[in-house]
């Protein structure tokens, strides 16, 4: 079928449904008002990285499993979508290194403060200082984010406590923020972003194919909210029109596999050969064993009052994260016996250091690079605030508030915009 070009309007365009894409399309309904049409791009499925996956009629976290207390752009949208946090059921936690457990947690906290003292020192308390404080500032001002530090802080935070996720899914953040937006969701594929003019502005071919066929429309702000990366699909997005070209946006990011496993633990692996005394519900490693990194009895996205979490012996969903899909022999390696196992791919984060500086934010006038902020720290609060940026950016921009942009002496103003 041949490409239609739709008539040339006002409108703002959002290539992505992930938390990214979700939240920019929510901050620009907020600043340009209710009347604005904002049509949201999505070749998935909404809420991208924020996924679940179904075993026997229930649904488990597959991307981001959770966030940290600090994640406060989050816990704003859950409780303007008037969602809930998800029931906290307590397990065990403990590092395995190959051969045998480096660390183990216990019921008493004093105890597990003074584990992780005896193993690894001061430093550990100084490093948990370190990230809290890193995590504050951060949360207060969002300015000056030093790497690779800052990427190591926010992971490190990941690790900690004062954990939640979302009853019902992660991903019902993003769905919530669309509905609530009115946001006009198209499922297809972006293929290319052309640059036109009009009156001396910008204005931007959106061409998008999908099971119809091949078709545009013009936009006059357009928002990238998609990792283009070499080793995604999305990077066939192409953009023309533009001198000097945009050709430096693209870098490598780290693949992740999560495979969910309905099956029996095989707890001998783990130095434990009668099942029933095995008392962890999350595994750490070190670097070795390297063939997985994580290993957690996980719980539904929906948790009822009665819910309880499978004992050792009995079949339960175990959520294993790897570098790479697992071999039948890794899989027997970990587990007695299984009754299935489904697995997402995800491109879990920049590979920092693999570019030499970060990718810009604004591509053009008009035009964002959201995920351009991810290469400073991955993490979904992160992309929340780069939402809020570039919605910012755009309203000051679209009415000349120059005053608003680049602030050279932001730092001695009340900070109100994060």
């Amino acid at each position: 079928m041949p490409r239609r070009a739709k008539s040339v309007r006002e409108g703002r365009a959002v290539v992505g449904a992930g938390i990214g894409g979700s939240a920019v399309a929510h901050f620009l309904q907020q600043h340009f008002g209710p009347r604005v049409q904002i049509d949201v791009y999505e070749k998935g499925t909404v809420g991208g990285r924020l996924a679940t996956i179904s075993v026997n009629k229930q649904h488990y976290e597959s991307g981001a499993a959770s966030f940290h207390s600090l994640s406060l752009h989050m816990q704003d949208f859950v409780k303007l979508l008037g969602l809930r946090h998800r029931r906290e059921v307590v397990g065990r936690s403990a590092i395995f290194g190959g051969e045998h457990f480096m660390l183990e947690e216990t019921d008493w906290y004093l105890l597990n403060l003074f584990r992780l003292w005896w193993h690894y020192g001061i430093s550990f308390l100084r490093l948990q200082m370190w990230v809290e404080e890193v995590m504050e500032k951060f949360m207060s001002y969002g300015q000056s984010a030093a790497m690779p530090a800052f990427a190591g802080a926010m992971s490190l935070a990941g690790a900690q406590g004062s954990l939640w996720s979302v009853e019902g899914g992660n991903k019902l953040v993003c769905s919530g923020l669309l509905k609530l937006t009115k946001a006009n969701v198209i499922h297809a594929t972006v293929t290319s972003v052309t640059l036109h003019s009009t009156e001396g502005k910008a204005l931007y071919q959106v061409a998008y194919e999908n099971e119809v066929g091949n078709s545009s429309d013009f936009y006059d702000i357009v928002v990238i909210a998609t990792p283009l990366h070499l080793d995604n699909s999305s990077s066939n997005l192409t953009f023309a029109g533009f001198h000097p070209p945009i050709d430096d946006v693209q870098g490598s990011f780290q693949p992740t596999v999560v495979s969910l496993v309905h099956g029996y633990l095989n707890s001998s692996y783990f130095g434990f050969p009668d099942p029933k005394l095995f008392p962890f519900a999350n595994i750490l490693t070190t670097d070795f064993p390297s063939f997985f990194c994580t290993l957690d009895n996980i719980c539904p996205v929906n948790i009822s009052a009665s819910f309880r979490r499978k004992q050792p012996q009995e079949a339960a969903v175990w959520r294993v994260q790897s570098p790479k899909p697992l071999f039948r022999t890794q899989l027997k390696t970990l587990f007695r016996s299984y009754y299935s196992v489904q697995t997402a791919e995800w491109q879990a984060h920049p590979l920092y250091g693999s570019r030499p500086t970060l990718p810009r934010f604004a591509l053009h006038d008009q035009l964002f690079y959201l995920n351009a902020l991810e290469w400073a720290a991955s993490s979904v609060e992160v992309m929340a605030v780069a939402a809020k940026n570039v919605a910012l950016l755009a309203y000051n921009r679209w009415y000349q508030d120059l005053d608003k942009i680049d602030q050279k002496d932001l730092m001695h103003k009340v900070k109100t915009e994060l």
